[in-house]
């Protein structure tokens, strides 16, 4: 049977594409110009003012004198993508209460595409800061919060994201292949929290609790800080509780759709 249209496998629209790959470029750059669009996406002008008016017509992006940015629209779904997620205002409490507990980052983090992508983040009075913000994305084989939520995934859609993985070197200590990774994951899986050991950034250490949902798991929070300060001892003992109790809040008082 042939795939439909909406799947992964299915028929990819061109304008769709671009009009996205323009919004993208749009997000990134100070009010760029046609000009500069077509430049930076290779495609003609004529091609990029069009999306750029459609977008316009949709009230997506604004046109003033210098260029191009997003309009105040893109802000309005992002907070209905929020409340789609999970309970929000539970996750913003819990985060923001890890951080104030640990005086350092504590995020909250759900898988999307092959990669884990941050909801929310708290910074405490001695957080280091990081390039990490909500809306962005980061491997999930290198970060705490990606494998915290790779080891209670279903076997089937962890075998799948693991064999999607690059694998890229991205820290000191990044694991760079399926067997380790997997390793990896089934240690996390026995203690119930996952580390990042300089895997992502290099001086940065990180540990993450899995949230669950009965047998499924929906997202993951955690701390991170400076590898000076995380040792072995505060990161497996005090920082793991920490971030498994902020788990349990969260679980407690979140009714998954």
């Amino acid at each position: 049977m042939a795939n439909a249209p909406n799947e992964r496998t299915g028929r990819r629209i061109q304008s769709v594409e671009i009009a996205f790959t323009v919004l993208d470029a749009v997000r990134k750059n100070d009010r760029p110009s046609v000009t500069e669009l077509a430049d930076e996406l290779g495609h003609s002008k004529s091609t990029i003012h069009s999306h750029l008016q459609t977008l316009e017509s949709e009230e997506i992006i604004v046109r003033e004198d210098d260029g191009y940015r997003l309009s105040l629209q893109v802000l309005d779904m992002a907070n209905d993508v929020r409340t789609q997620v999970a309970n929000y205002d539970v996750i913003v409490d819990a985060v923001d209460e890890l951080a104030n507990e640990t005086g350092e980052i504590a995020q909250f983090g759900i898988e999307e595409h092959g990669h884990v992508s941050y909801l929310y983040k708290a910074m405490g009075n001695q957080a280091v800061e990081t390039a990490s913000r909500a809306g962005g994305k980061q491997p999930m084989y290198s970060t705490s919060l990606g494998k915290a939520i790779l080891a209670f995934l279903p076997s089937d859609r962890q075998e799948e994201l693991v064999s999607e993985a690059a694998f890229e070197r991205r820290g000191p200590k990044t694991i760079t292949d399926r067997a380790g990774l997997y390793e990896e994951l089934e240690a996390t899986a026995k203690r119930g929290y996952a580390i990042d050991d300089e895997e992502n950034i290099e001086g940065l250490r990180c540990v993450a609790a899995p949230i669950r949902n009965g047998t499924s798991v929906v997202g993951a929070v955690s701390v991170t800080g400076p590898a000076s300060r995380f040792t072995d001892d505060y990161l497996h003992g005090e920082l793991a509780e920490s971030v498994q109790r902020a788990a349990n809040v969260i679980e407690l008082n979140t009714k998954f759709s």
